[in-house]
């Protein structure tokens, strides 16, 4: 993990640099691509050889076997249910394929990753020394990056998030997706030292990223998570691809039935001090429907969070138990409750309508 030592007026907890002084003022900078953040919490995976794109291709959920020099995508790691193991940004220069993954992911993935080579031409490599910086485009804040090029094609992977992706689907159903100005992107840069103010910490970087609907593995996925509960669809599964472990639950849940949970954005009543944390009960009335995820202090929203729902929760006011405190959330439905079941399945005659006695072979 590269720690960004150097940078001062940072304030930390442990390696991560959460903030610069001002988180609000922060966010307002990374939004108008004049800030970087540092990113610590993110770890770089370079996979080399003749085989990398077919071979990534087989073994998770992303078409990226035509992925060409300077392209970027997003692909999940699902177990055999369907359920999500890891997930990874990954970008195309041309030599290697390198992949973007959340601090507490990455050596897993590494591992998971180098028991499939068996006899194809790859080789893993976790590149933990590898400095990573965020931004937005529109400022001038890539200007002032000077990102490694090992191949000769800069290292800057373009997060897939703000549109649907070939083969993607979108659960999510609004006249304007809140990611449609989504322009995050993250450099590899040969050297921390050389990044330069204004800076942006943790906190302005998850609360743009919540505000977006944005799934993160480290914050959305547990042990029973699938993608289309959070909608990552959208940018991580290609429907129509060959078969992969987990393919077909997902083909099955997309097509025939519906995720057991959902999605969904909060908007927090902020008239209280206290903040919810990750893993703070959501309820209905008296019912437990789910838990908070992310949260985070929004410059222009304020109290924000997400949260995984049942199914069944209801699509109106919920509140957030904090503690011993209550916070009243306004609901924003990301996932509903009936996406899924999108193929158009021919009903059957139930042989207990015919007519008592009539053959049941006879023609109707």
């Amino acid at each position: 993990m590269a720690t960004f030592d150097g940078i001062p007026g940072a304030v930390r907890e442990g390696e991560l640099i959460v903030h610069f002084g001002n988180p609000l003022v922060e966010q307002r900078r990374l939004v108008s691509g004049e800030a970087l953040a540092p990113l610590v919490d993110r770890v770089l995976i370079e996979v080399a050889g003749d085989d990398r794109l077919t071979w990534l291709d087989s073994i998770t959920s992303q078409s990226v076997a035509r992925l060409r020099a300077g392209e970027s995508t997003e692909l999940l790691v699902l177990d055999p249910q369907g359920r999500v193991e890891h997930a990874a940004g990954v970008f195309e220069d041309g030599s290697s394929v390198w992949l973007i993954a959340d601090d507490g992911d990455a050596e897993k993935l590494a591992t998971w990753l180098q028991r499939m080579v068996f006899r194809s031409r790859v080789t893993v490599t976790v590149r933990a020394d590898a400095a990573l910086v965020g931004f937005f485009a529109g400022g001038d804040a890539e200007a002032r990056i000077t990102a490694a090029a090992p191949h000769g094609v800069p290292l800057i992977w373009r997060d897939p998030w703000a549109r649907v992706q070939p083969g993607g689907h979108q659960y999510a159903v609004t006249p304007e997706h809140p990611a449609a100005d989504w322009a995050w992107s993250v450099a590899v840069v040969d050297d921390a030292r050389s990044v330069t103010a204004p800076f942006a910490g943790a906190l302005a970087a998850e609360a743009l990223r919540i505000a977006a609907w944005r799934p993160r593995w480290a914050r959305e996925v547990d042990d029973r998570s699938i993608p289309h509960e959070s909608d990552w669809i959208r940018s991580a599964v290609h429907l129509s691809k060959g078969c992969y472990r987990g393919q077909e639950t997902v083909a099955k849940v997309h097509n025939l039935g519906h995720p057991p949970r959902r999605l969904a954005a909060l908007l927090l009543d902020g008239s209280d001090v206290v903040m919810p944390s990750p893993g703070d009960v959501v309820l209905a009335g008296d019912a437990e429907v789910g838990h908070i995820t992310s949260v985070a202090m929004h410059h222009e929203d304020g109290p924000i969070a997400l949260a995984i729902l049942s199914r069944r929760a209801p699509a109106g006011e919920l509140v957030v138990r904090a503690g011993e405190t209550l916070i009243a959330a306004a609901q924003q439905v990301i996932v509903p409750a009936d996406a899924g079941a999108t193929a158009e399945v021919p009903r059957l005659t139930r042989l207990s309508r015919r007519p008592a006695g009539e053959d049941p072979r006879k023609p109707r």
